[in-house]
């Protein structure tokens, strides 16, 4: 794989999207750039303070926390639904709706967020996106009602929608390509991993010994942390030498004025009612004539968004695109969105199915399923210290085909016809561990490809449309395999769709709907294997890290500096 190259925004625009953030010497110095500017809101020069190595590890392990509170949030309410249901009396038919809240707000404002941290500063945003998060987080378990809480739920996706994306900007612009970013990002990649594992680990100790409420304080009192974490450990100046020109002074009207509200608008609205349309479908039937007409009219609205940002991008009005299509015309960059849609829908799907299988299934109690669970999370966190080491001597192309492949296995030993009886140790435990050592080696590899093929005005952007398409995957890889699932089960009942019910105890029926699903995980998995053997022909190392210039190197650059 080739070192991606910064994708500027259009052919003649170039001067305006270069960044000195890719200009850099190799050290083993950890700096945030400071950038002075005259009255004019002119770039006057760049100013590196190096970040000590303790400051530098705090601020990776809080940035992570946001990745890792995000999918933690998600999965760790599956456990608990039952409970949560028969406290708030909400019928199983819509107890879905706990979790889809919160899917739906994150994954369609991660776009506009992204634009706007960009531009009003990653760490303001990250910091209000955080205390944002403690805040509905805090007060979700003490809604009465369904509605209430539903709302709640909402409201917490919007504000991870804000730090989530952001997280990855601050860690592109506060580590220049080396060892330490290498490590920052395999620590990031593997805290959305790592978060659905433990959402699972964490839900189920506090159903069986406490109230369910307490996983919701739980998540309030890390993301409060995470926000005085922020607040204290992210570099004051992270906002980019050509938005600090733009600006002109930095006024509220001129940052409102740079964010594309329209399509904003466009993009947001459209994956809004297509994420209500893939939760519904399964729930009222895909004949239902409102999802078909909510599916188009969001297929409309993208093309619609499509049009309106080529526009802006060709004949810019003094606003940027919120996503400049022309990167699109790279073919590893849109290679790489690929992956990560169908990735995250085959790790995603793992997850649910497995939980499907020992809680539904095997009748496992939450304690009993968390076991089967914990050798993902002991075993994530040596593979994501191997993987920040191997990112700068292992070609990227191989790590990728390697953690395609060990995601897709792991949903094949739950598809293939083992036994019931044979023993976890055989083959439950090996299907965990491959599941984390390929989202483990994966995630960072993506995340840090995105990173290294956008300039600094993007790293926002980039991670909110990252992390977008991988909640697109998510949901539309979950709608398909949950479609999948029902049908076998209705077919093995003999029933219609509509009634065919829920997984049941030790049932054929549903072992044979499990199973099923799971080869389609695998098929998704493989998918992904497949596009990175055909878009990754020559096996580089994205993370190599450049020889130091010796001495003698080091004084002849000075003299020419100088001399200049």
């Amino acid at each position: 794989m080739d070192a991606p190259t910064p994708i500027a925004a259009s052919d003649t625009d170039t001067d305006k999207h270069s960044n000195a953030w890719y200009d850099y010497e190799e050290t083993e110095t950890v700096s945030h750039t400071c950038v002075s500017s005259g009255s004019d809101g002119s770039h006057d020069k760049t100013e590196k303070r190096p970040l000590s190595r303790g400051r530098a590890i705090a601020l990776v392990i809080t940035l992570t926390g946001a990745a890792f509170i995000n999918t933690l949030s998600a999965q760790a309410v599956v456990i608990i639904l039952p409970a949560m249901g028969k406290t708030l009396n909400i019928p199983d038919s819509r107890l879905q709706w706990i979790v889809s809240a919160y899917s739906l707000t994150f994954g369609c404002f991660l776009l506009l967020w992204g634009r706007i941290a960009d531009i009003f500063g990653k760490r303001f945003i990250f910091i209000a996106g955080s205390i944002w998060v403690t805040l509905a987080t805090a007060l979700n378990p003490l809604m009465p009602n369904e509605i209430a809480f539903d709302f709640f739920r909402g409201l917490h996706g919007l504000g991870a929608a804000a730090n989530v994306p952001t997280a990855i900007g601050i860690l592109g612009v506060t580590f220049p390509p080396g060892r330490a970013k290498n490590y920052a990002f395999a620590a990031y990649g593997a805290g959305a991993p790592l978060g659905s594992i433990f959402g699972s680990i964490i839900s189920g100790i506090m159903a069986q010994y406490t109230s369910w409420k307490w996983v919701f304080g739980f998540m309030a009192i890390m993301a409060a942390a995470i926000s005085l974490a922020g607040f204290a450990l992210i570099p004051n100046s992270d906002d980019s030498p050509t938005l600090a020109a733009a600006l002109k002074g930095g006024s509220v009207g001129a940052r409102l004025r740079l964010v594309d509200w329209t399509g904003g608008a466009l993009i947001t609205v459209a994956l809004i009612a297509l994420l209500f349309a893939l939760t519904e479908g399964n729930v009222v039937g895909w004949q239902t004539a409102w999802i078909s007409n909510l599916i188009m009219v969001s297929l409309l609205l993208i093309v619609a968004f499509y049009f309106w940002q080529r526009r802006l991008e060709k004949k810019p009005d003094g606003r940027p695109p919120l996503i400049k299509v022309s990167m699109f015309k790279n073919r590893q960059f849109t290679a790489v969105m690929v992956i990560m849609g169908l990735f995250f829908a085959s790790f995603n799907n793992f997850l649910v199915f497995a939980t499907y299988y020992y809680q539904d299934y095997l009748g496992y109690n939450p304690i009993q399923t968390m076991l089967r669970f914990l050798p993902t999370g002991v075993g994530g966190i040596f593979v994501s210290f191997a993987v920040a080491f191997l990112l700068s001597r292992v070609p990227t192309a191989f790590m990728l085909i390697c953690g395609t492949f060990s995601v897709s296995v792991a949903s094949l030993l739950f598809a293939v016809p083992i036994p019931i009886t044979t023993s976890y140790f055989a083959w439950g435990v090996w299907a965990m561990l491959l599941s984390v050592v390929g989202s483990d080696i994966t995630w960072p590899c993506l995340i840090f490809f995105t990173s290294q093929a956008l300039p600094a005005d993007d790293q926002a952007i980039g991670g909110a449309l990252i992390n977008a398409v991988g909640q697109m995957g998510r949901a539309i890889g979950l709608a398909i395999a949950t479609a999948i699932q029902t049908a076998v089960l209705a077919h093995e009942r003999g029933v219609p769709v509509e009634n065919v019910g829920a997984v049941q105890e030790l049932d054929y029926a549903s072992l044979q709907s499990v199973r099923i699903a799971s080869w389609f995980n695998f098929a998704i998995g493989v998918a992904a294997m497949v596009t990175v053997c055909i878009a990754f022909r020559k096996m580089e190392v994205i993370g190599r890290i450049a020889p130091e210039p010796d001495a003698e190197g080091i004084k002849e650059e000075h003299e020419l500096r100088s001399r200049a």
